[in-house]
């Protein structure tokens, strides 16, 4: 229990400094939950929203709705919690609703020039890619087992003509994660960089050597200086 709750602190640290961020530089937000219902997670992400954006309501699902007249009393509810910009119910199933939808948002939406060039991918690096690559390859092949405060550092990366030596790090918090990650034999890890190798070559058109490594630093998701030098600010 003491591990779990300072796990769930850690998670709720990052996501609150990563929806700060992110919503720091939209022009409009949409909150979606289910039509008619309004939980406790519902809650801790509507207190996460900033005041000075406008923010629609989107109440999904309406058609699982079978009284249209009890959404009444819901909406009064919701909109005694904030004063959101409009109230759009809908179901996204039906094509009609979701046109009707990027209608009603159109207007708050301003036109403005292309941030990045047309052919743009990211304006992240390419060392952001591939830990991310690599991540995606290592929760994928872990399935559940593996808690997501897990990460990816790259420790080294060089540039031989067409070729990329990338050296990087699966840091985890406990020694059994580190059993979970290689697997036996090493075979699981050994898919994880194969995997991750062949769509880093895909994605960069070029040859790349991948050499990954499994480290136990307990706690890092607690520590600020353990944040910020695996790059979350």
């Amino acid at each position: 229990p003491g591990f779990q709750t300072k796990h769930n602190a850690a998670l709720n640290r990052t996501l609150n400094r990563t929806v700060h961020g992110v919503l720091a530089d939209v022009d409009l937000v949409l909150f979606v939950v289910e039509a008619g219902r309004f939980g406790l997670d519902d809650a801790k992400v509507l207190a996460l929203l900033p005041e000075d954006k406008p923010v629609v309501l989107i109440a999904n699902k309406l058609d699982a709705v079978h009284r249209r007249a009890e959404l009444a009393p819901w909406l009064k509810g919701m909109q005694e919690r904030r004063n959101f910009s409009e109230f759009v119910p809908l179901s996204a199933k039906k094509e009609a609703d979701v046109t009707r939808l990027f209608k009603i948002l159109k207007p708050y939406l301003p036109e403005q020039g292309w941030f990045y060039d047309e052919d743009a991918l990211t304006d992240r690096s390419e060392r952001f890619l591939a830990s991310e690559i690599i991540r995606e390859k290592l929760f994928r092949l872990t399935g559940d087992e593996l808690p997501y405060t897990s990460t990816v550092v790259i420790d080294k990366w060089e540039d031989e003509g067409e070729l990329r030596r990338i050296s990087a790090s699966i840091v985890v918090e406990r020694d059994a994660h580190k059993g979970m990650i290689i697997g036996q034999g090493g075979e699981r890890l050994k898919r994880i960089g194969s995997e991750s190798r062949q769509e880093l070559e895909h994605l960069m058109d070029g040859r790349v050597f991948l050499e990954l490594w499994v480290k136990v630093r307990s706690g890092w998701a607690d520590s600020e200086e353990h944040l910020r030098s695996y790059g979350y600010e």
